[in-house]
């Protein structure tokens, strides 16, 4: 069973969970510094590791006018001001093979996302970032397709990966998840991830934008954690109904505390008592 360092953490399927949490889109540092700092003290209080996730661009918008954020170059900026204020890790999505190494600079963690996930160019760029990679298995793969992607990122002589479970496409606009993928995923030997609150979206179900089901992010959560993974993905927000992203799947940040307190209670029962599947 693989260990994957993230800074001062280290993550592992059979260790205490990681938190990575934070808004879809980052829309300002303060703001950024504001989630990072309540939710560093929820996992800290819990006995949770943390690390800070936001976006400086969505370039996957369903629509032409969705707001995509700060851009790559303020977006960074914010970023590394959170990481220094705050003593967090940071990880952040690419988009393009060129974005891997600028974003390395900031992020502790590349995340590739679930539409990119097969591209071998991407995955070969943030391999050679020296970042840790997360890559999220697309909604139209299966959990077993996923050693095929490793493979591409180990190919580069970078091991520290990461592999998140975030739903498979169920006709239209609607996503299940199956958490079989979980210890299927984790039969690669990486730490698996569960994405709690974009497993509950609804891509698309807004006609210009995706609509989701946050009620279910905890269940999806704790459902996961129960099973025993590495880390647990959850998109945060003080107010998720005027957030530019996501805002109907994710969670409202005064609930993290209690959220990541019943989540670190799973986590403890899972690992002293696992199962070998």
């Amino acid at each position: 069973m693989k260990h994957v360092p993230v800074a001062d953490l280290v993550i592992g399927n059979d260790l205490p969970l990681t938190v990575i949490a934070g808004p879809c889109t980052l829309e300002s540092a303060g703001m950024g510094q504001d989630i990072a700092g309540v939710v560093k003290a929820a996992c800290d209080a819990a006995g949770a590791q943390y690390i800070f996730k936001a976006s400086y661009d969505k370039a996957n918008r369903t629509s032409l006018g969705g707001i995509r954020g700060l851009g790559m170059d303020d977006g960074l900026e914010a970023l590394q001001s959170i990481k220094k204020s705050i003593g967090v890790p940071i990880l952040t999505d690419v988009h393009t093979e060129a974005q891997c190494a600028i974003a390395a600079e900031v992020a502790d963690v590349l995340q590739i996302p679930a539409f990119l996930c097969r591209q071998t160019d991407m995955l070969l760029a943030a391999g050679n970032s020296g970042a840790v990679v997360n890559i999220k298995k697309g909604q139209f793969l299966a959990p077993w397709e996923m050693p095929n992607i490793v493979t591409k990122v180990e190919s580069t002589g970078n091991s520290r990966i990461l592999l998140t479970e975030r739903g498979t496409s169920f006709g239209y606009n609607a996503l299940v998840a199956d958490m079989r993928s979980l210890p299927q995923m984790a039969q690669t030997g990486y730490p698996v991830v569960m994405d709690a609150t974009h497993s509950v979206q609804q891509p698309g179900g807004r006609g210009g934008s995706s609509g989701g089901q946050r009620e279910f992010a905890p269940v999806m959560a704790r459902a996961a954690v129960a099973i025993g993974v590495g880390a647990v993905f959850i998109e945060t927000h003080a107010d998720p109904d005027s957030a530019p992203s996501d805002g109907p799947n994710m969670i409202y940040l005064d609930q993290m505390d209690r959220l990541i307190d019943t989540l670190m209670e799973f986590d403890s029962l899972a690992k002293a008592r696992p199962i070998s599947i």
